[in-house]
């Protein structure tokens, strides 16, 4: 029998969540206690994996400034995603916890470190997602006047894993021995300087934390443009992507494949997680009652078009509604910006603002949560693999209650979910299947 589950994370960042409706929060998600309740609920309905995005500004993209940003909570404020991790990671024990660091602004050793100790409280369960980052204004925080280009950062992102995966190997296994009679915690023997010097990081090493579970982070990374689909292809264990309909999920997961296949990988070790947004119901008529209203509201438009402005770092202000958009270029997210043009539709921007929900959603998935599921089903059917990321501009203890007490046990009736943990570490229940 056709083992037909599939894989299945949710995406987040550490903002504000539904603040201004009534299933919104106390107010305070900055303590983290929400967002540990939402990992509790996630890993009991056995999420393979929570992943924690991050940006590293208040944008001011749109407009040129930042009102729209702060005053609908849209991409800022936005706290650091790895200390949530941690406190995640504690109060979960089989769930995969991801966050988002940025190979362009921490140093390479500082990363390596902080991974490490994170996948080592996580028991390795811990995962990196791996970017570049896209906006001149988080290169401005840090020093620099505008971003590198964007095949350089890969360039530079390409040298930089060797690095940290060097300095990850730094501590053999075995090299802590904690030997009571010779009174000897750790081998020196088995633990090496790496002198990386490269074209653009070096580091002498090696680290001053023990070797990790993993003995590396679970690697997570989002590709969209070729040269990012070719590093994705090179070190993802998953991911993250975005796509038009089940014709482009395809395209997108036999390219990654192909590409890693090419590389001497298995693209069986590589699971492509394509982002949807689910709108559920009671009824099919109530979900998408709800899923109109959401495009009613005022607000919509502006914060939808404020974030394809912060990660394209274009200015979607200075474009009318009901024209179609000219042809663009950005040194920002190029796969985000092409998935949101749809280049050639003729579409007007209006019409891709609704096309993309408000989010980046691969399909449109409204429904019952049997309705879903059997869309979920029939779509990785076609698209051949491997599973959905879960993602909302805002999230809600109703919308989590919806997805995990509500989609996932339909899901898991139909065979399309799992229903327990079988291994330890995160990179092991990624190939579980």
């Amino acid at each position: 029998m056709t083992d037909k589950r599939l894989h299945f994370g949710w995406f987040m960042n550490f903002t504000a969540n539904e603040w201004n409706t009534p299933f919104g929060n106390d107010g305070n998600p900055w303590n983290g206690k929400f967002y540990i309740e939402m990992a509790q609920a996630m890993e009991k309905a056995c999420f393979d994996y929570i992943m924690i995005e991050d940006t590293l500004m208040v944008s001011e993209a749109y407009g040129g400034n930042s009102e729209v940003y702060l005053k609908y909570a849209t991409m800022a404020p936005k706290h650091d995603p790895a200390p949530l991790a941690a406190i995640m990671a504690a109060a979960t024990s089989k769930m995969g916890v991801v966050a988002t660091m940025s190979t362009t602004f921490y140093p390479p050793f500082l990363l390596a470190r902080l991974a490490s100790t994170l996948d080592s409280i996580a028991e390795g369960r811990f995962g990196w997602n791996i970017v570049t980052s896209g906006e001149d204004g988080s290169a401005q925080n840090f020093g620099m006047d505008k971003l590198t280009e964007h095949d350089l950062r890969y360039d530079i992102a390409d040298e930089y894993v060797d690095l940290v995966c060097q300095l990850w190997d730094s501590w053999e296994e075995g090299a802590v021995i904690r030997d009571q009679e010779t009174n000897t915690y750790a081998d020196f023997k088995k633990v090496h300087a790496i002198h990386f010097a490269g074209k653009y990081v070096k580091s002498r090493g090696p680290l001053n934390t023990v070797r990790s579970p993993q003995g590396q982070p679970t690697f997570v990374q989002a590709g969209g443009s070729p040269k990012g689909r070719q590093f994705a292809a090179k070190y993802a264990d998953s991911i993250i992507a975005v796509a038009n309909g089940v014709e482009g999920m395809k395209a997108y997961r036999d390219d990654v494949r192909a590409r890693a296949a090419a590389q001497g990988r298995n693209p069986d070790d590589i699971k492509v997680l394509f982002v949807v947004s689910p709108t559920l119901g009671t009824t099919e008529e109530e979900a998408l009652a709800r899923k109109k209203a959401a495009a009613a509201d005022p607000a919509f438009f502006e914060q939808s078009l404020a974030s394809i402005s912060s990660v394209t770092d274009i200015d979607f202000s200075q474009y009318d509604l009901d024209e179609p958009l000219p042809e663009l270029e950005t040194n920002g997210e190029r796969g985000s910006l092409d998935k949101f043009a749809q280049w050639g539709s003729g579409k007007t921007l209006r019409q891709l603002v609704l096309d993309a929900g408000g989010t980046s959603d691969s399909i449109e998935l409204v429904g019952t949560p049997d309705q879903v599921a059997d869309k979920i089903g029939e779509a990785m059917e076609q698209v051949g693999g491997d599973g959905f990321l879960i993602s909302t501009q805002r999230v809600s203890k109703q919308y989590i209650t919806e997805i995990c007490d509500g989609l996932f046990p339909a899901l898991q009736r139909k065979g399309l979910a799992r229903t327990e943990y079988t291994h330890a570490h995160l990179r092991d229940t990624l190939r579980e299947f």
